[in-house]
């Protein structure tokens, strides 16, 4: 799974729900961006060791290691650059400040509605 052999920029979606992490893929992969998902915050976390993403797609609620921390960690090095990270959540959004997110969307979401969320954070960076 790492790294990716084509080397091209790809969104990393976060997402425990199988159905909505497929949901999520298809329609981002038919968008034209190249998709890698996985299902938990810590594998989240060693995939962005390998590779930065142009943007990350990110449940707060995750086994292993919830999404508010995958952030804090991503805010703790120094050494990575700056992702984009599209929160996606149908959980608990006090306390999150929206400058630290591209983009902070509320389960459920469109195909649609994520597919632009993170054509936005792309054409930023």
């Amino acid at each position: 799974m790492f790294p990716r052999p084509d080397g091209q920029p790809y969104v990393l979606v976060v997402e425990d729900d199988a159905a909505l992490r497929e949901l999520y893929r298809n329609a981002l992969h038919q968008a034209g961006f190249a998709v890698i998902a996985v299902d938990d915050g810590l594998t989240a976390l060693r995939r962005l060791e390998v590779e930065q993403p142009a943007a990350v797609v990110l449940d707060l609620e995750l086994p292993r290691l919830g999404g508010r921390d995958v952030h804090k960690e991503l805010q703790a090095r120094r050494d990575m650059p700056k992702i984009p990270i599209v929160v996606v959540t149908g959980g608990d959004t006090t306390g999150l400040d929206p400058k630290d997110f591209a983009c902070i969307l509320r389960k459920p979401i469109s195909p649609d509605e994520l597919v632009a969320a993170v054509e936005r954070c792309c054409k930023r960076k």
